[in-house]
């Protein structure tokens, strides 16, 4: 799939949907309403794509709280999603561009990785990315990624994930992941999606001395950690010819703050070469990347999504640094091997990021316009 702009999948909910989640939320909108909502909200965010002249569609991921959805909505076995309304979303004191750090069990569940625990071993309840991709694909002939969450960000919560010791140990709960996940990306794959995008942010925890520090206090070995979550990674995309994987590594994305820091260098070798995904969308917004010269260990065959362009804050880039930037970059990975996109998705829960939609759009446009020009 050759794609020059690329988006990392979750656009900003409309008022009135977020309205509708809410009032579901608390009892007083049914199943039905909020249907229609999100249908009516995912016909018009796509019409807007397209009217923006994105190469690749989503549905903004409208039908989802957050991001993990993807999966916790899918499985037969995960506990109820307390995030069932957008009392969940009001953060004290919340500035742009600060760490977040996840709190004790008593806090806000949005600020605490994934959270929700199994009463039972995981199997394939309802396919809710299919169930995303069947609508949307009706709506444009322009493909549609569908985003999933990785095994990953499951396995580095392993303890809250399975209080009820379901599993015998981590590697058995992988094992089931996995097989979901393939039955997840089996069934888009069958109704006709080209381009399914693991989220993979666990990965950036590899480069953050703090969860280094977290996981070394809770007696797991990191680097035991990261080759289980690439053979599981690998795992889940193998054998599923014609289709394009990508998988997307960030350092946190909430109201406009982060979570992690630590450039891809200490990480790169391995993931870079080992992933089998053939679009690696990263997040270069900030200092926190580091320089590009982690590109040199990409191999040739893949394509690196530049995320340049920041989701977090209304501020529009300069075409020209951007464009100095990707030149940057090319000094260590081919022109043909490059790609671009916004760093991170404009809203990875239903609050989104604390700018407005206009702001997501002239970022988009900004977009087209560089990679019109860098890629003619």
């Amino acid at each position: 799939m050759t794609l020059r702009v690329d988006q990392v999948g979750s656009l900003l909910r409309p008022e009135g949907l977020k309205e509708v989640f809410a009032r579901h939320g608390e009892g007083q909108a049914n199943d039905a309403e909020l249907l229609e909502a999100q249908n009516a909200a995912v016909r018009d965010v796509v019409a807007k794509q397209e009217a923006h002249n994105l190469a690749v569609l989503t549905d903004g991921e409208f039908r989802r709280l957050g991001f993990k959805d993807s999966l916790g909505d899918s499985v037969a076995g995960f506990g109820e999603n307390r995030e069932g309304s957008q009392s969940f979303q009001q953060q004290e004191g919340q500035k742009p561009l600060q760490r977040w750090d996840y709190g004790p069990p008593g806090q806000k569940q949005v600020l605490r990785g994934f959270g929700r625990p199994l009463t039972q071993r995981m199997t394939l309840g309802k396919n809710l990315p299919l169930e995303e991709f069947q609508f949307a694909k009706g709506l444009s002939a322009k493909p549609f990624k569908v985003t999933l969450i990785g095994p990953g960000r499951v396995l580095e919560n392993f303890r809250g994930v399975d209080p009820n010791h379901l599993y015998a140990d981590i590697d058995d709960l992988a094992a089931d992941v996995v097989a979901v996940e393939r039955q997840i990306v089996g069934g888009l794959v069958e109704a006709g999606c080209t381009y399914v995008q693991i989220d993979a942010p666990n990965y950036t925890a590899f480069a953050d001395q703090p969860s280094l520090d977290t996981m070394k206090e809770r007696g797991e070995d990191p680097q035991q950690n990261l080759e289980r979550t690439i053979r599981a990674d690998n795992a889940i995309v193998a054998e599923f010819p014609g289709v394009t994987f990508g998988v997307h590594l960030c350092r946190g994305n909430e109201r406009s703050m982060w979570h992690r820091e630590g450039t891809y260098d200490a990480i790169a070798e391995r993931l870079f070469g080992e992933l089998h995904h053939g679009r690696l969308l990263l997040e270069y917004d900030s200092e926190r990347a580091g320089t590009f010269a982690a590109l040199r260990f990409v191999p040739k065959g893949k394509v690196v999504v530049l995320g340049l362009v920041t989701s977090k804050l209304p501020e529009l880039e300069s075409a020209d640094d951007i464009k100095r930037r990707i030149d940057d970059a090319s000094k260590h990975l081919p022109l043909d091997q490059l790609a671009l996109s916004p760093q991170c998705g404009f809203a990875s829960g239903i609050a989104g990021n604390l700018l407005s939609e206009d702001d997501q759009w002239r970022k988009f446009d900004l977009i087209n316009e560089v990679a019109a020009d860098i890629w003619r």
